[in-house]
């Protein structure tokens, strides 16, 4: 009796396992939303190079750490400091303009910001090889 109440316990515990994998699966703007707003404390905390070294390997490519740090301050400073941020919207595309195929989060926040009250941030991140959501963009408009 004992052995096949822990049968079934396993099974039950693997099936409801299974039924939470495939539900993140199938919604991958979640974990990518997710990863948004962990990134976005990083850049609201100026820490510029932690947040270079979480973006996606073909933007580590194309911009050093060097000029992120740059260019984070030029879009960030002239904003000061972050009042509020609220998820506007999130979509998973396979298919960017001007990037390469692949699966992609454009993840929208409505922001404030001590001297932009009234702001839009987009985080586009882009699914690794290893399955994590790293951003591949950031903008602020």
């Amino acid at each position: 009796m004992n052995k096949c109440f822990a049968a079934l316990r396993f099974a039950c515990g693997f099936l409801i396992f299974g039924t939470v994998l495939s539900l993140a699966e199938g919604r991958p703007e979640i974990a990518a939303q997710t990863a948004a707003e962990k990134w976005l404390t990083l850049v609201d905390a100026g820490k510029s190079d932690e947040s270079w070294q979480a973006m996606s390997a073909p933007f580590k490519k194309e911009v050093s750490k060097r000029k992120w740090k740059s260019t984070i301050e030029e879009i960030r400073q002239p904003l000061g400091k972050r009042a509020a941020r609220k998820l506007k919207s999130t979509e998973y595309t396979k298919h960017l303009a001007g990037a390469p195929e692949g699966e992609y989060v454009v993840v929208k926040f409505d922001s404030a910001f001590a001297g932009k009250p009234l702001a839009v941030e987009t985080v586009t991140l882009v699914l690794g090889d290893d399955l994590v959501w790293r951003p591949s963009s950031y903008l602020v408009k």
